[in-house]
């Protein structure tokens, strides 16, 4: 707890007597810390004659300043200060387990002439463009992308472990290795074609985790830590602990979040630049879509300052549409998907997710409490301090937390998150499939170029139209979010990441293909390559997940193929199956009942 005592000082040669704040400190550990910030020594000076005067002066000096100190504490709700700066929070240590955040930029910076700094003063020199990049459709070999640069790993895991791949939909995005998903083939274009047109579907980068107030997750364990503070004490791994707040904000991108959208802009400028000569060609701009959440649009802008540089102005489109309830957005079927919101129908995977936490952590909890007296843990507890590693990794650069796990115990993490997002948003719940159809039909409507006849399902028929829907384009990005993400992988019936089916909460299977570290991980991307092949009567399409090529052969009319190609005209007769036979009104809004110990490895309600 943080409790102030007034100090008073005095100089007995001009009666000068002078508040102190001094700050009361009781640790999680329960010591006790006093400090005075200012004290009158009565040691000799060889400046014995300018001392009296140099101590007025030093002491009128910090008497304003702590006057100051005083009316910032007394004042602070109605931002007045009398000085330039804010020394309080400097000095007034912070409550263990308290939210610590720091605003910026600044509301009103005292400093700030825009007219002072203009930001194009002309004599720009001479320039000129070069070809456009086309490393997927040139080079031999395709650049890997290994996700955790910035990111700093506990020291206490074998270098042959990458943590960073061991937090399920909390990852950073890396590359597949090749043949991961069934097809021993990489991204770049096979000998005998050439890449006619890419649409990307991809999600935000690393974000903060879920509102502080809802007193859950990390949030809730710093809570739960500030109310028993001044009884507990922390030792051995756990005594950082003492001196602990809560650094991270609220949902928004991260420092490291925003870098991974802009370098995902970068490879695929990179990898698809050359598709942009189309455009020039027709004198027309691509539209790119994303959501209006803070971190939806803020991940489409950076993405697309590392794809075409700044400014941005004149470059490119951005649609954002609004992702709230009563609106339709395909990039946010939930919002309008009223079963999403019934128990046990929409968002279900947390009952599975937890009994798995009970039976993988059951050592941690009890290994972790011998470290900490005055506060009991439980699972929830143990399994906040693993997310707070991730996200704390992911917003600051390195988190203590990670350091108090084994190997075996992030294995477990990393498939907890697999049995929720398999039961809460892909081939095990039963509103994925109805909630993921409505990208489908988009994308077969742009495949096609055809408009779509029927809206039925999440599309929004007034944002249909060419400007904000346009046909043609060689290029088309998609921001959403990663359930989003699994409702189209599900939707598009690519059943390889199902072949397992429904995952057990007792063990984690071997060889598992449903991985949310890889094909939901932060700023994920999903590449829908088309391409002409001369070895090909038709157009080919080919699915990309992060990298990995996705076997096709599941769908009606796809053959087994070396590269995973598929005719567009038979992925298009598959993916019209698909929307025919769901029902978006039946899975919605129908008022079904799922019988106990039902499963499912469609997506699809009982019927």
């Amino acid at each position: 707890m943080v409790s102030s005592k007034v100090t008073v000082l005095q100089d007995s040669r001009r009666d000068l007597t002078l508040p102190v704040f001094t700050p009361e400190v009781k640790g999680l550990g329960g010591q006790h810390l006093n400090q005075v910030y200012l004290s009158d020594s009565s040691s000799p000076s060889s400046c014995s004659s300018t001392r009296p005067l140099l101590l007025r002066v030093s002491a009128a000096f910090f008497a304003g300043i702590f006057v100051c100190l005083a009316l910032v504490a007394q004042y602070a709700s109605s931002n007045q200060s009398c000085l330039p700066f804010s020394l309080f929070p400097a000095l007034l240590p912070t409550h263990v387990g308290t939210p610590e955040w720091h605003e910026y930029p600044p509301a009103e910076p005292t400093n700030a002439f825009p007219s002072m700094f203009p930001s194009n003063v002309g004599y720009p020199g001479p320039t000129q463009a070069g070809a456009e990049p086309g490393v997927a459709a040139t080079a031999p070999a395709y650049p890997l992308h290994s996700g955790s640069v910035n990111l700093v790993p506990p020291t206490n895991l074998s270098r042959d472990f990458d943590i960073f791949r061991s937090w399920g939909s909390l990852s950073p995005w890396y590359s597949i290795k090749r043949g991961r998903f069934g097809v021993d083939s990489s991204p770049e274009v096979p000998d005998t074609c050439r890449i006619t047109a890419v649409h990307l579907l991809h999600r935000h980068g690393a974000r903060y985790p879920a509102d502080f107030s809802k007193g859950t997750g990390p949030g809730g364990f710093a809570s739960k830590l500030n109310t028993y503070a001044e009884n507990a004490t922390a030792t051995g791994p756990l005594s950082f602990l003492n001196d602990w707040t809560y650094k991270l904000g609220n949902e928004g991108l991260t420092p490291f979040g925003r870098s991974q959208l802009y370098d995902l802009g970068v490879s695929m400028r990179m990898r698809y630049g050359f598709l942009l000569k189309n455009f020039s060609e027709t004198s027309t701009l691509p539209v790119f879509r994303t959501e209006s959440q803070t971190r939806m649009l803020n991940s489409a802008q950076h993405f697309a300052l590392g794809f075409f540089g700044y400014p941005l102005e004149g470059q490119y489109q951005q649609q954002i549409m609004i992702e709230a309830k009563g609106f339709n957005n395909t990039l946010a079927p939930y919002r309008c998907c009223a079963n999403n919101d019934v128990p046990h129908r929409g968002y279900r995977g947390e009952p599975y997710a937890d009994a798995w936490k009970a039976l993988y952590l059951r050592d941690a909890v009890p290994r972790l409490q011998t470290y900490i007296d005055g506060l009991e843990l439980n699972i929830e507890d143990v399994y906040a301090m693993q997310e707070l590693c991730a996200f704390e990794t992911v917003a600051l650069g390195y988190s203590k937390f990670c350091e108090l796990f084994t190997e075996e115990e992030w294995e477990g993490f990393d498939y907890s998150y697999d049995l929720n997002l398999w039961y809460g948003v892909a081939w095990g719940s039963p509103v994925a499939r109805g909630e993921g159809i409505g990208y489908v039909q988009e994308l077969v409507s742009r495949l096609t170029q055809m408009p779509i006849e029927t809206h039925n399902s999440s599309t929004n028929a007034t944002l249909h139209n060419a400007l904000t829907f346009p046909f043609g384009h060689s290029l088309y990005v998609d921001a959403t979010h990663e359930v989003v993400v699994l409702n189209v992988l599900t939707a598009l019936n690519l059943s390889s990441f199902a072949a397992m089916g429904p995952l057990p909460t007792d063990h984690i299977p071997k060889q598992r293909t449903f991985r949310t570290a890889e094909i939901a991980p932060f700023a994920t991307n999903v590449q829908f390559q088309l391409l002409s092949c001369s070895t090909e009567h038709d157009p080919q399409i080919r699915v990309i997940v992060n990298d990995g090529v996705v076997p096709l052969d599941n769908l009606k009319g796809c053959p087994e193929h070396p590269h995973g190609m598929c005719s567009i005209h038979a992925f298009v007769d598959a993916q019209k199956e698909n929307i025919r036979t769901t029902d978006w009104d039946f899975v919605c809004n129908a008022d079904w009942i799922i019988p106990d110990g039902w499963e499912t490895t469609m997506g699809y309600p009982p019927i």
